[in-house]
């Protein structure tokens, strides 16, 4: 009998990161040579991304620290240790597993020159294809089916919206940084402007929100910001015909269901390597919306909570008559 070769994957977090190393789990189950057996090492919080995945085994999760699960993860004898994270937690796990060991390069040098200098030193590379970069030396070649999301089979939807499928866009409100956001008022000139039906989509704290947008045309907005759970929010997204996001997670769920995808950028830039990623052949399905002319971007290769300068010009100059021109065509 062949034993199994067991790698475990480490990405503690976020949404949009643990999707982005979907077509790494997927790789490696199907090219890794013999029977492979993927472990994922995960916070807790984030447990849906992963747990539906057919390509991973066994998904272990975090609270907090990695003493809670160090043990039974040294009980599972890895002969790979892929490391997606690159941070203290993951360093301290691959030393304690003492596994053959992949890191991938977060090129934290190279963003710090564009961020701090604009010196653009990066790579034309997605960052998933530096994931996958990091375990080629197993033999792991890029695959070109994009990135997955997985559903459970029994998922159905907790509530009703009045669209069918295939015939609202969905919006979304929210981002983990208010520099990430797109403004209220770019909101609702895009909703005033279309005539689309619209599904919101965002957090607990985008929930008023919503609500106020949706009175712009109680008819044709549904609110769901702050309804659902991340499989509901996924599901909205997967039934949707396009989807009109800024640089969040949401943004990469929809291109993993291969959705025509309205990006709105702020303070982060696609050169960083995190713009929408689908399978071969459907790259034209993303549009980008940007102001590039701007010294001060990027400001952050994450975000803040406000514009440090206070006038929020890589969003407010956005012209919301092209991201409409661009839905309506």
């Amino acid at each position: 009998m062949n034993v199994p070769v067991k790698i475990l994957i480490i990405r503690f977090s976020s949404i949009g990161d643990i999707v982005l190393t979907t077509p790494v789990i997927r790789c490696l189950k199907n090219q890794v040579e013999g029977e492979a057996e993927i472990h994922f090492l995960t916070k807790k919080v984030f447990a849906p991304l992963v747990s539906e995945n057919p390509y991973v085994s066994k998904l272990y999760t975090i609270d907090k620290s990695t003493n809670e699960v160090i043990e039974d993860l040294q009980t599972e004898q890895y002969d790979y240790v892929v490391d997606l994270h690159k941070n203290m937690r993951a360093r301290r796990v691959k030393r304690k597993l003492k596994a053959l060991s992949f890191t991938f390069d977060k090129l934290n040098f190279k963003k710090w020159l564009l961020v701090n200098f604009k010196w653009d030193k990066m790579p034309d590379i997605h960052i998933v294809d530096r994931y996958l970069a990091s375990v080629k030396a197993l033999g792991i070649e890029k695959d070109e089916e994009g990135l997955d999301y997985f559903l459970p089979s029994d998922f159905k939807l907790s509530f009703p919206i009045p669209f069918p499928v295939n015939q609202y866009v969905v919006l979304v409100l929210g981002a983990n940084h208010g520099t990430k956001k797109i403004p209220e008022i770019k909101m609702r000139e895009i909703l005033s402007k279309s005539k689309q039906p619209f599904v919101l989509l965002g957090g607990k704290e985008d929930q008023a929100l919503g609500e106020q947008l949706a009175q712009l045309s109680p008819e044709r907005i549904f609110n769901a910001a702050g309804k659902t759970t991340l499989h509901e929010s996924a599901f909205l997204i997967k039934e949707s015909k396009s989807v009109i996001t800024p640089d969040t997670g949401m943004m990469h769920i929809a291109a993993a269901f291969q959705k025509p995808i309205l990006s709105l950028w702020g303070n982060t830039v696609p050169e960083l390597g995190m713009y929408p990623y689908y399978e071969k052949g459907k790259e034209n399905r993303s549009t980008i919306f940007e102001i590039k002319d701007l010294s001060c971007r990027p400001c952050s290769k994450i975000g803040f909570s406000k514009c440090p300068k206070g006038h929020f010009k890589c969003m407010m100059e956005i012209e919301s008559d092209s991201v409409v021109n661009k839905l309506e065509n």
